[in-house]
């Protein structure tokens, strides 16, 4: 039996994240699919699948400072967010054949939205806190790598049960409520760390060694001013921290307005709000491009199976990128070349989607490779970004709900408006708008956004705040 003893915590991160990723960025388009078929317009299917991410927009900021702010064990905050969420999404299987239900399924995408906003900052905090700004890139790594693995086992055994109900398809969302159970059981292998480190300060400055569940030591060391952390695992054990280096973390933290108004801030929230809503609708569209209907106008049995490899081949293919921009940042890559490289695929993605809509499934299934490149460099580059933007400020996570939010509204709206293009204009025309729109994040990140890498921990009011507490210590 697994226990905090018998595992690293490392290994207990991955775990989590991978049952966290079987929740599934694809849940929304197998709902999508699947309320088509029962008799739902694209355009009451985009305003249901925008309502959790309009939720998002409104929680995620808030969630964010709540997870800085809180005394509350994170840990518990992100089994009860999984619950809800797995619980909300699973209302899917008592909406009715017909256009109906549409009150059910607002209020659980509202529900979701909100739960859905703390699972994010709460991996987050947990890694930072567990582990420090030095192996915070390497265990967010793992994470986000482990999640895809998650996401690809979700969409295998979704489209699976699928195929072997039909047409009782809505059996495959039952893969999203055990793994959000699997994952609470998971919650409780992970350390809950260094409550101050884990909102983005530098935590105890004063040194303590602590010794861990397997006996190896963990120390937290001063150096002029500024804190490292060091054991053979990697881990840091929660101190117990000093009145004076409490007081001086507190102090250090920067204002709203401060971070919030930080050039690079803006620019990655307006980059990444262009991003996702020019990319969120376009799965959506490419599903049902290969999808289709049957002669009496219901769905082909091998729709969601084709949508589920179509999530199968971009999640293993952001599994490969996010692996290769591990090793190309730990070599030295800078944050900006990789989340450039993200960004370019996805004007390609929608041309090669036009200029193969009628060449058959496996040319449109193979355009999901770009998409799993630009996922893969953006998902794993974000939090490296934000780390890089907030630590020492004590503003890391309301940061992270702060870009999700942006991220979110662009989603939400790209799935609310570019279904509604479908509806009235077409596929074609749809993709062709996000294919434009897709520009507007290239040019803004490469002329507004400065390299990052190496400026992690460089806020000088912390510092200076931090050095004078261990002198008066």
């Amino acid at each position: 039996m697994l226990t905090r003893h018998t595992i690293t915590d490392k290994v207990a991160f991955a775990l989590v994240a991978f049952f966290l990723g079987e929740l599934g960025d694809g849940l929304n388009i197998f709902q999508g699919i699947y309320l088509v078929a029962l008799g739902w317009n694209e355009g009451s299917v985009g305003i249901a699948l925008s309502m959790m991410g309009f939720t998002a927009l409104l929680t995620q900021t808030i969630a964010g400072d709540i997870i800085d702010k809180t005394t509350f064990d994170r840990r518990k905050f992100l089994a009860m967010a999984a619950l809800m969420t797995a619980f909300s999404a699973s209302a899917i299987l008592f909406v009715q054949e017909g256009n109906v239900d549409h009150a059910l399924m607002y209020v659980t995408k509202i529900i979701e939205g909100v739960s859905s906003s703390f699972i994010g900052p709460c991996v987050a905090a947990l890694t930072l806190a567990s582990f420090g700004p030095d192996s915070f890139d390497e265990v967010m790594a793992s994470n986000i790598l482990w999640g895809h693995v998650g996401s690809i086992v979700s969409a295998v055994l979704a489209g699976l049960t699928a195929w072997i109900t039909y047409p009782n398809i809505r059996y495959c969302f039952l893969v999203i409520l055990f793994s959000a159970l699997l994952a609470v059981v998971g919650v409780k292998l992970l350390p809950e760390g260094d409550v101050l480190m884990g909102r983005g300060l530098k935590g105890n400055s004063t040194r303590v060694v602590h010794s861990g569940d397997d006996g190896d030591d963990y120390t937290n060391m001063e150096v002029q001013g500024t804190t490292s952390w060091s054991s053979t695992q990697g881990n840091i054990a929660s101190p117990k921290c000093t009145s004076n280096s409490v007081a001086a973390e507190e102090n250090a933290i920067s204002s709203y307005w401060e971070i919030f108004s930080d050039r690079k801030t803006v620019v990655l929230c307006f980059t990444g709000f262009f991003f996702h809503f020019a990319n969120a609708n376009v799965l959506l569209v490419l599903g049902e491009l290969m999808g289709g209907d049957n002669e009496d106008g219901t769905t082909k049995r091998s729709a969601i199976p084709l949508i589920a490899g179509a999530i199968v081949l971009a999640q293993f293919t952001m599994s490969g990128a996010t692996l290769a921009g591990d090793r190309m940042t730990k070599g030295g890559w800078g944050r900006k070349p990789l989340f450039m490289a993200g960004l370019l695929t996805l004007p390609l993605r929608c041309f090669l989607i036009i200029f193969w809509k009628d060449a058959g499934e496996a040319w449109l299934l193979s355009t999901q490779i770009l998409d799993g490149v630009g996922g893969g460099f953006f998902g794993l580059l974000h939090p490296y970004l934000v780390a890089d933007i907030t630590f020492g400020s004590g503003r890391f996570n309301v940061i992270m709900g702060l870009t999700a939010s942006c991220f979110g509204l662009g989603g939400t709206l790209s799935n609310l408006l570019g279904q509604m293009v479908v509806e009235k204009y077409g596929h074609v025309a749809s993709l062709t708008g996000s294919m434009f729109l897709s520009v507007i994040p290239i040019v803004l990140f490469a002329l507004a956004m400065p390299e990052t890498a190496g400026s992690r921990g460089k806020n000088a009011k912390s510092a200076v705040l931090v050095e004078a507490a261990g002198v008066s210590a």
